[in-house]
């Protein structure tokens, strides 16, 4: 078993959801923060984590972020089992930008 630590950019090309992290199919994963910086305007950014054992998505997080400014969207650690993804979207792809801290555990 290893420990890995990771980070996952976000740099939004589209306002969709944009898958940004998938975990490993034999790992868990500990997203420790969800840091997004706005260099200037209004923004709305939603995260969601997809459940890939129910193949639902489920919003975690909400902001509406005035910049410029950096907040951090991971209220608390936040656990991705084998195969769940964290996704973001926003409401402009201008000026924003976000980094993901994650320890991924493996079982390998």
């Amino acid at each position: 078993m290893s420990n890995i630590y990771a980070n996952a950019f976000y740099v939004p090309s589209t306002t969709a959801q944009t898958t940004t992290y998938t975990c490993n199919g034999t790992a868990r994963a500990i997203v420790q923060n969800i840091q997004i910086t706005n260099e200037g305007g209004s923004k709305n950014v939603k995260v969601y984590v997809y459940d890939s054992s129910t193949s639902s998505t489920n919003t975690i997080a909400f902001a509406s972020i005035s910049g410029p400014t950096i907040c951090n969207l991971a209220k608390g650690p936040i656990i991705l089992e084998e195969n769940d993804a964290l996704l973001i979207d926003t409401t402009s792809t201008t000026n924003l930008s976000g980094v993901i801290s994650i320890l991924e555990v493996n079982r390998d």
